[in-house]
C-alpha cells in the first residue's frame, strides 16, 4: 500500500499534463475542424476547458498534499518540494483562466486580446504541468523498484 501511495504524485502529475495536452493540442483543434460552426466549437470548447480546470485543481491539490512533509521526515531535496512552485503556478493559472479570462472570451469582450492571453496562460500552465511531471519522473527513474 505504501508503494502505491508513493507513486500517487507521479500519476497525478501525469494526469494533469496528459489531460492538458490532449484537450489543448488535440480535442479542441478537432472541434473547430469538424463541427459545423466556430460558435458551436467554441461553446463546446468552453465546457471542456471548465472540466479541465477542475481536473487541474484536483491534481494540483493532490500534489500539494503529497508535498507536505510527513511527521519526522525531512523533505529537503524532495522532487515534490522542487516542483511546488510549478504546482502552485499551474493551479493559479487554471483558476485565473476559468474565472477571469474565460468569462470575457464567452462574452466576446475584446475577443482577440482575451483569447491570446488565455492561450498564453494555458501554455504556461501546460509548462508547469510538464515540469512537475518531469521532475517526478526523472527522480523515479533513478530509484530502483523492488520486484
Amino acid at each position: 500500500m505504501r508503494a502505491l501511495l508513493d507513486k500517487l504524485p507521479l500519476w497525478a502529475a501525469a494526469l494533469w499534463w496528459g489531460s492538458l495536452s490532449t484537450l489543448g493540442f488535440l480535442v479542441v483543434p478537432l472541434l473547430f475542424v469538424h463541427l459545423p460552426s466556430p460558435a458551436m466549437a467554441g461553446a463546446l470548447a468552453a465546457k471542456l476547458f471548465t472540466a479541465q480546470t477542475w481536473v487541474s485543481v484536483a491534481c494540483g491539490a493532490l500534489l500539494l498534499l503529497a508535498a507536505r512533509p510527513r511527521d519526522g521526515e525531512a523533505d529537503v531535496g524532495s522532487p515534490l518540494q522542487g516542483a511546488r512552485l510549478f504546482i502552485v503556478g499551474g493551479l493559479l493559472l487554471a483558476l485565473l483562466l476559468e474565472f477571469a479570462v474565460a468569462p470575457r472570451i464567452v462574452a466576446r469582450e475584446n475577443l482577440a486580446l482575451w483569447h491570446r492571453l488565455g492561450t498564453a496562460m494555458y501554455l504556461v500552465q501546460w509548462g508547469c504541468a510538464v515540469l512537475t511531471f518531469w521532475r517526478l519522473a526523472s527522480t523515479r527513474r533513478g530509484q530502483s523498484t523492488p520486484a
